[in-house]
Formats: C-alpha cells, sequence, structure tokens
C-alpha cells in the first residue's frame, strides 16, 4: 500500500524573476479551467515554459495508487506517439514517485538503478525532473518533465514545479468538483426527462386507444429523450421482430422489415431481457443483414460514420412487447452512459404499457367488428329468407298456377299479382342494398342520403319522424369517413326505433356547432338496458365507427323512450382526418 503522502515544504529562494512571474500567473490560468482535461493540458504548458522542458506528462495514479491508469503527454508529435505503442504504467523510473513521492532530479535517467530503457521509437531521454501531485494529502499523481533546454534541471526548477503541482492540486480538485457537479445535475436532468417520458406515455395511456398513433408518440418522444439520431421501434409477431415505427434518420423503408431474433443485437435484448450497448450500430446490422440475407444496409437506419446503440426490450408484465433500438447521438459523443440507459428503460417500460395496451384495443376492437359482422350477416340471411326467398317462392307458386290455368281472365289475374310481388321484392331487395351502401351517399353527399334514409323509414310503417339537417351552410361536404359514420349511426338508431322501439315519434338532428358535427336520434318508445350483454351490436357498432373518426356517442334508454346524442370532430373534405387521441395529446 503506498502511504499517505505528505505536502513537502514550499522553498522560493532558488528561483529566479521570471519563474516567480509565471507561477504568479500560473495560479490564476490554471483555476480560471473547469474541466480536467483542460486543467492538465494547461498544467504540462506551464511546466514546460518555466522550467524549459522539452517533454512533459502527467500520469494519474489508479484507484489503488499502485500504477497509472492515465499517461498525458505534451511536447511528442502524434507519429512518434503512434511508433512508442502502450504508454507506460508506472514501472521504472517513474514507479519511484508512485512508492515515494517525493520531487525526483536525474541528470540521466538511463543511469538510474531501476532504469531500464525505452521502447523502441521513443524519443531520446536524459535530464529528468519528477514532482508528485497530491489532494487532499492524497497521492493523485506525478508530474514528469524531460530534456532540459541547455542543462540539467536545478534546485529552482524542482522548487518551481513544486509550487506549481500545488497550484494544480487546487485546480484539479476544482475541476473535479465542477465534474461532479455537471455529472449529478446531468443526472438530475435524465431523472426528469425520465419523469416526462413517463408521464407523457401515461397521458397517452389513458388518451390514445389507436396502435399506430401510440408507436409514433413513443418513437418520436424515445428520439427527444434518448438524443438519439434515429430511433425505431419493433414488435415481436412470432419469432421475428418487425420494424413498426422509425424517427430521426432512419429510412420509412424499413417500415415492415423483419428481423430474426436469433443473431441479431435486437433479438438478444429481447431474449435476455438485458439492454445492450454497442460501439458501432452500423456495424451489428450490416452483420445482422449479411447473416439473414435479409437485403437491408445500415445507412438506413443512422448516417454515415461510427454510432453507438443502445438496444432496450420492451416488457409488459412479464411479456415481451417489442425492443427499442436507439442509434447514434446528437450532441454527445462517445458510448451511451449508466444514466442514460436507465433512462431509456424507463421509457421503454412505460412505452411497452402504452403499446401493449393499444394492441389489447386493437384485438378487442377486432373481435367485435368481426362478432357485428357475422350479427351483420346474420340479419341480412334472415332478411333474406324470411321476406325474399318467401316470396319469390309465392312468385312461383303464382307463375304455375297461371301455367295451368285455362281461363285468360284468371291468367291475367294470376299475372297481374306476380307482377306486383315482383315488385315489391324489388322493392325490398333495394331497401337492403340501400342498408348496405347508399349510393347517394357516395355521389351526391350526406343530406341527400339522410333525406332518402328517413323517407325509407317513414314507408315502413306508422313511425313519424321529424327531421332537421342543418349542413347547407358548410362550404365543402365532409370527409367521406364523417359522412359514413354520421349515416350509419342515424341508419342504426332509426332501425332500432322501428324494429324494437314500438314508438310512434321520433327526432332525428344532424346540426353544426363551432368545430363539431352534432347528431340526435331520439323516439317516444319503450327504451331498453343500454348496458346489458342482450343489447345486441348495433350499440358497438355505433361506438366503434364514432371513435374511428374521433368522436363519442352518449346513449341513455328508459322507459319514456331512448336518445341516441353522438359528437364528431367537423373535417371538411379536402382536409386530414385527424383522431381524438391526436387532438388530445396535440
Amino acid at each position: 500500500m503506498v502511504p499517505r503522502a505528505q505536502t513537502p515544504a514550499l522553498k522560493l529562494d532558488a528561483l529566479n524573476e521570471d519563474q516567480l512571474r509565471q507561477l504568479v500567473e500560473a495560479g490564476p490560468t490554471l483555476g480560471a479551467e473547469l474541466h480536467l482535461d483542460s486543467v492538465l493540458d494547461r498544467l504540462l504548458t506551464v511546466a514546460r515554459a518555466i522550467t524549459g522542458a522539452r517533454y512533459a506528462a502527467v500520469g494519474v495514479l489508479d484507484n489503488d495508487r499502485r500504477e497509472l491508469e492515465r499517461f498525458v503527454t505534451q511536447g511528442i508529435d502524434e507519429a512518434s506517439r503512434k511508433l512508442i505503442g502502450d504508454l507506460p504504467k508506472g514501472h521504472g523510473v517513474l514507479g519511484v514517485l508512485i512508492r515515494d513521492p517525493v520531487p525526483l532530479r536525474l541528470d540521466d535517467v538511463s543511469q538510474h538503478a531501476l532504469s531500464y530503457g525505452f521502447p523502441p521509437g521513443h524519443p531520446p531521454m536524459h535530464t529528468f525532473l519528477g514532482v508528485p501531485v497530491q489532494i487532499g494529502g492524497e497521492a493523485w499523481g506525478n508530474l514528469y518533465l524531460t530534456e532540459k533546454q541547455g542543462g540539467v534541471f536545478d534546485e529552482g526548477d524542482e522548487q518551481a514545479v513544486s509550487v506549481l503541482a500545488v497550484w494544480a492540486s487546487i485546480a484539479i480538485e476544482q475541476a473535479r468538483f465542477h465534474e461532479r457537479t455537471e455529472q449529478q445535475r446531468d443526472e438530475a436532468a435524465y431523472a426528469l426527462r425520465a419523469l416526462e417520458a413517463t408521464t407523457a406515455i401515461s397521458r397517452a395511456l389513458g388518451a390514445q386507444i389507436e396502435l399506430g398513433p401510440t408507436l409514433e408518440l413513443v418513437v418520436k418522444r424515445g428520439r427527444a429523450i434518448a438524443d438519439a439520431r434515429s430511433m425505431l421501434v419493433l414488435l415481436l409477431e412470432g419469432d421475428e421482430l418487425v420494424i413498426t415505427a422509425v424517427a430521426g434518420e432512419a429510412s420509412d423503408d424499413l417500415l415492415g422489415v423483419r428481423l430474426p431474433l436469433q443473431g441479431s443485437v435486437s433479438g438478444k435484448a429481447l431474449l435476455t431481457g438485458q439492454p445492450q450497448r454497442v460501439a458501432d450500430f452500423a456495424e451489428q446490422i450490416d452483420m445482422t443483414s449479411r447473416r439473414g440475407a435479409l437485403g437491408f444496409s445500415a445507412s438506413q437506419f443512422v448516417g454515415p460514420g461510427r454510432h453507438p446503440g443502445l438496444f432496450v426490450p420492451m416488457a409488459y408484465r412479464g411479456r415481451m412487447v417489442g425492443v427499442l433500438n436507439v442509434a447514434g447521438r446528437v450532441t454527445k459523443a462517445g458510448s451511451f452512459s449508466d444514466a442514460e440507459e436507465r433512462l431509456v428503460m424507463s421509457f421503454a417500460a412505460s412505452a411497452a404499457t402504452a403499446v401493449a395496451a393499444a394492441q389489447s384495443v386493437e384485438s378487442e376492437r377486432l373481435r367485435l367488428s368481426l362478432q357485428a359482422m357475422e350479427e351483420e350477416r346474420s340479419r341480412w340471411a334472415r332478411e333474406l329468407h324470411d321476406e325474399t326467398l318467401q316470396g319469390l317462392g309465392a312468385l312461383r307458386v303464382m307463375l304455375s298456377s297461371a301455367r295451368r290455368a285455362k281461363d285468360t281472365p284468371e291468367i291475367d289475374m294470376a299475372l297481374e299479382r306476380a307482377i306486383e310481388q315482383v315488385t315489391g321484392e324489388i322493392a325490398n331487395l333495394r331497401s337492403l342494398i340501400t342498408d348496405l351502401r347508399p349510393a347517394a351517399l357516395d355521389e351526391i353527399g350526406l343530406i341527400a342520403a339522410l333525406e332518402s334514409l328517413l323517407d325509407q323509414r317513414r314507408a315502413q310503417g306508422s313511425l313519424h319522424i321529424e327531421a332537421r339537417i342543418e349542413l347547407g351552410q358548410l362550404p365543402r361536404r365532409l370527409t367521406p369517413e364523417l359522412e359514413t359514420a354520421v349515416y350509419r349511426l342515424v341508419q342504426e338508431a332509426l332501425t332500432n326505433v322501428v324494429k324494437h322501439s314500438r314508438a310512434t315519434r321520433a327526432v332525428t338532428e344532424v346540426s353544426v356547432e363551432a368545430d363539431h358535427v352534432l347528431v340526435r336520434v331520439e323516439d317516444d318508445g319503450r327504451g331498453f338496458d343500454s348496458g346489458a350483454s342482450h343489447s345486441g351490436f348495433g350499440l358497438t357498432g355505433m361506438r366503434e365507427r364514432a371513435t374511428l373518426v374521433g368522436g363519442e356517442v352518449e346513449i341513455v334508454s328508459s322507459d319514456d323512450g331512448t336518445r341516441v346524442s353522438a359528437r364528431f370532430p367537423l373535417r371538411l373534405a379536402g382536409e386530414p382526418l385527424r383522431l381524438a387521441t391526436e387532438q388530445q395529446t396535440g
């Protein structure tokens, strides 16, 4: 164990006037540097100037103070540095100051008993001066000077460098404190950004119901938080990862690209559940592509050059959802730090929750949509069987009877009834076709389609329908998606009134208020339990259609009747359709 070093008593009697002046100037200039590298570079410059040394170096001790973990030089050009190879660790003469931290002066370093020469390519060195640098009474490192111009190092040089080492210890401690403060500030900033990321994704979880917008939010917010050049979201599908969202320099052509779990860093992150860091993102991507003959290149992921990569798994309740790929850095250099990795991991956990929730909603929506389609198919089948098929059967009986009849008036009467039957079935088929997709909605617009629908429902029975359709003041038609949603909601609501409510009166209103389209269908029927499981898929279909275009539906039913109210964001044809989740999250 290296003994605790003691700060030597400083003497200034051997210093010349120039050395004193330079020492006085050195204190403030060293103290003005706030980063350790700058302090060491300035220290070497001043030490060479004060002593006339050609070469200078600072050796920084490792935690055990047994050898040098860092060696900073000045005076040796880059070509010579490459020829020398590995930097010294503190053996030979350099190790003397490590074991005995007191100043050491040599007229010829090669004559010292512990000297074992220099490696090939090393410049010749003879005169030598070494002075320990102590911080808080502990040996921190050593200042080495060689090749004094015009002679050997003397007592004045030793005193000057010893004073300089004291100045340096103060500046180094100040720089270390500043860097610790900066690190703590950065870590606090990372923690704040992680909290903001978690909050943003938590809000998204409550607002987003669509997987696409959720993924877009994750990849864009994640890239900003990680300060990354590119970010990708890869979701697990079977035994592959599929790129489903990209941001930054990554090409949109990557969307849909599949990566194997085995043989890719992304797959390793997912299979192990541990984040993976790589020094060169592009190299890993190219290796994955070549190994799997996948046909993509690193240039599609991040710009040219060497960029660090971070691959973080996304897990929700023990189930792996996918992987976040972080490529390159915008404002920093070097690999991702532990704090940055923790930040992205925190974000990935929140992102996994949001994505898993959106996937669950999408899966449930698909299930309900399939159920609704099957219900509709069953209804069409019943109507075709109960009405059209039976009508055609009756028509067949009529025509068969007419064929057997010999009396002309009887034949004429049978044909007349057959014509009436055919006319009725044509009307029924037209009604069914209109239910499936009214031509007026595509060709003329929502107003005409609604008026036709209302006329049709009035003709189906004794229901009195009052209508107020106030869309004529709009400069353009609504978007096709919004027109379809409004039409289907009115259609389904009136179908329920006609078939189930036993109502005598209904009111249908479609209007515009500020930046919303309002729809109301109200009847005086017997009502129903809107929360009951047997209320059918019609209500589900209304809510699903409204949600898809950012709207919302309220259904209130009692013994006095039922009211269906809907509110849709106003979107005119030619304007992009935005989902409600996009409006809420901005």
